[in-house]
């Protein structure tokens, strides 16, 4: 099993999902504020890979909710510049397990990495959409604790 280090937004329903369905597969998850850790560019840059930079967005975010960031015309270092000023514009959660970085998480991409074969029924969460915030529009997330 994996030791994952998982970036997340703290108080986050997605993630604390995603990090149960982890957890019951029998990987340890290190989780850490991705709105509080230290960003340089290059390490952000790490975890997008091949992903076409729209790809990196996180789609819930309210500058992209609301129309304020056209996130399908940045360039790569427009985008990595955004980021670091503001977090919340990262696509969640990000993993790290020995030097192979992830953005994202779709159940059957992360059952193929490091596996999400657990005691649950396996079929419960392959079709579940575990990134989309399921907040509705008019009632954002509260602020995160503070680390």
């Amino acid at each position: 099993m994996a030791t994952i280090l998982f970036y997340e937004k703290p108080g986050c329903m997605n993630n604390t999902r995603q990090k149960v369905l982890l957890a019951a597969a029998g990987h340890t998850v290190q989780a850490k504020s991705l709105l509080t850790e230290k960003w340089t560019a290059q390490r952000l840059r790490a975890f997008f890979g091949d992903l076409p930079v729209p790809e990196w967005f996180n789609l819930s975010s309210p500058r992209v909710r609301e129309g304020e960031l056209d996130y399908e015309r940045v360039t790569e270092t427009e985008a990595l510049v955004l980021m670091l000023a503001d977090p919340l514009l990262i696509r969640r959660p990000l993993m790290e397990v020995d030097g192979d970085y992830r953005v994202g998480f779709d159940p059957v991409e992360v059952d193929r990495w490091i596996g999400l074969a657990s005691k649950m029924d396996p079929a419960s969460h392959i079709d579940a959409d575990l990134e989309t915030c399921t907040r509705k529009a008019h009632a954002p997330c509260p602020p995160p604790a503070h680390a």
